[in-house]
């Protein structure tokens, strides 16, 4: 694997994926649950999504990255 181009996921646009695809929230909810509009939201899962797409069609890894997070449970 070490081998293998990477695609870099940053952790705003996984949880995104997490939310929408995986959870099966809307946007408006799943921007809520993330406290950012749901515009914003649109534009971090489009670019996950074309990530995604590229790492499946080109076969590449995905390397997911990211800055500070809050965890809220």
């Amino acid at each position: 694997m070490h081998k293998l181009s990477e695609v870099i996921i940053h952790l705003d646009e996984y949880e995104a994926v997490r939310l929408a695809d995986f959870e099966g929230l809307y946007q408006e909810d799943a921007a809520k649950r993330m406290n950012i509009s749901r515009q914003t939201f649109g534009r971090i899962i489009e670019s996950a999504h074309k990530k995604i797409a590229d790492a499946i069609i080109n076969g590449k890894a995905i390397k997911i990255e990211g800055g500070n997070i809050e965890i809220i449970s």
